[in-house]
């Protein structure tokens, strides 16, 4: 270990190879919390060539290698397990925009970069990237790739994996895969990009992408309704749809318990209709012509009254109130953390069965478990809801989390029943890779493991997560 620290050191230089538990401790533990690994050290590359050494140097060690981004991950996909010698290969170093095709409509961009530079470096272009997430000032493009990102957008825009033209990435052998081009149409075998998106790190290092620009938005319209129930919410996306087509891109909901969280812990937020509501949606509409998009806005939501789906709704007449309304929906996460530990469930059904989800999910864990408090809330245009379980108070709590595989079974079964999936947008990491075998085939599961002994038949990418 100690020849390989010093070649590593020789690499990337002295001061980006930590060893010291107060250097690493950040990178050896995922922000949630949950997760605590150790690492024989971190090591942070400043190039595609840097970072294949180190890959190269590793494996010749024996050595297995964490790929790490801004480290935002909500399964431990990024944290080192400490059952084997690890090292951390952080890429928060390489943040370089490398190329802005206007014309192509095209990003080229590190994987360090975070998201919100690749976004400001496509508005200034004049264009637009649409992933968006709550955590984008600090998750990075890498690890956006690697979990197959999904955020608000979707709707309109698709995942991650639907943004993205190439990538350029280091395989567990320590080589260099220029993949990086910027193609709509190329039709000359395996699409390989996509076995890294999505894989956490398993299968290689992504270091750059080529990402998809579009025509930046020039007129939006914000709204937040109060809806009857789930079932209206889908109702009134439906309505939506119809009436202004892909104009609709984002359509979230959120239930009362969720909002009531953000406005106990969130500074300066507010009710945002007269009356307490059950549920509610936050719709945006956006264009890339100057338009109205509040009159058709408006006129939907009055049909949707009229059939007693919506109970009231507050439209954004500002960039301002728009952004306090969007802050009420990003920030159930962080309100949730302040709160305390919680069991979560990041899951997808059909659009069509998001209500009967909610209402069969909560009558059976309130059978099983009374007293419960349930936040459900999450990206319902993509039939992506975060579904999350704890006790109100402190003692109660502790004693339900001991119970979190029962309560995943009951999750979970239910939404492989109704067609869906445990993992809409989060990954499996450490959190889900044995719960998955509940619900993949065994041919599913044989051709992942396939693709893992081809590219990595050692074993040292990022063991112990997805497989």
């Amino acid at each position: 270990m100690a020849s390989l620290l010093a070649a590593l050191r020789q690499t990337v230089g002295d001061r980006h190879v930590l060893t010291a538990d107060e250097d690493t401790a950040s990178y050896t533990a995922d922000w949630r919390g949950r997760y605590q690994g150790q690492a024989l050290c971190v090591v942070r590359p400043g190039n595609a060539e840097e970072a294949a050494t180190v890959v190269r140097l590793c494996v010749a060690a024996g050595v297995a290698v964490v790929p790490q981004g801004g480290n935002t991950g909500l399964c431990g996909g990024a944290t080192p397990m400490g059952l084997c010698p690890e090292v951390v290969v952080s890429l928060t170093r390489m943040k370089t925009i490398r190329v802005v095709d206007k014309d192509n409509n095209t990003l080229t961009v590190e994987a360090g970069c975070t998201l919100h530079d690749a976004q400001q470096a496509a508005a200034g272009a004049g264009r637009f990237f649409p992933l968006s997430l709550a955590a984008e000032g600090t998750a990075t493009i890498g690890g956006n790739l690697s979990t197959n990102a999904g955020g608000v957008q979707v709707l309109r825009y698709g995942n991650t994996r639907d943004l993205v033209l190439g990538i350029e990435a280091v395989l567990p052998d320590g080589r260099l895969w220029n993949g990086l081009r910027g193609l709509r149409k190329d039709n000359t075998g395996y699409d390989l990009k996509h076995l890294f998106i999505g894989a956490e790190g398993t299968l290689g290092l992504i270091t750059a992408a080529v990402l998809k620009l579009f025509p930046a938005p020039r007129v939006k319209a914000t709204a937040w309704v109060a809806v009857a129930d789930p079932a209206a919410a889908v109702a009134l996306l439906s309505r939506l749809r119809e009436t202004v087509g892909d104009r609709v891109t984002a359509f979230e909901i959120v239930g009362r318990e969720a909002l009531d969280l953000v406005l106990k812990h969130i500074p300066n937020s507010r009710e945002p209709c007269a009356d307490k509501h059950a549920w509610q949606a936050l719709v945006e509409l956006s264009d890339t012509l100057v338009g109205d998009l509040v009159t058709p806005l408006e006129q939907v939501l009055m049909a949707a009254s009229e059939a007693g789906q919506v109970l009231d709704a507050v439209i954004a007449n500002s960039e301002a109130q728009a952004a306090a309304l969007w802050s009420l929906r990003e920030n159930v996460s962080e309100a949730q953390r302040i709160e305390g530990i919680s069991i979560k469930h990041d899951v997808a059904v059909p659009v069509s069965r998001i209500a009967e989800f909610i209402s069969r999910a909560d009558a059976l864990l309130e059978e099983k478990f009374p007293g419960l408090r349930i936040v459900c809330f999450g990206h319902i245009g993509d039939g992506n809801l975060h579904y999350n379980q704890s006790k109100p108070a402190a003692q109660d709590n502790a004693a339900f989390i001991t119970q979190s595989d029962a309560v995943n079974l009951v999750v979970h079964d239910l939404v492989h029943q109704l067609g869906g999936s445990i993992s809409a947008e989060h990954g499996l990491g450490q959190l889900k890779r044995e719960e998955v075998l509940r619900y993949k085939s065994e041919v599913e599961m044989d051709m992942m493991r396939a693709v893992k002994k081809a590219l990595d038949p050692k074993g040292l990418m990022n063991p112990g997560k997805v497989l």
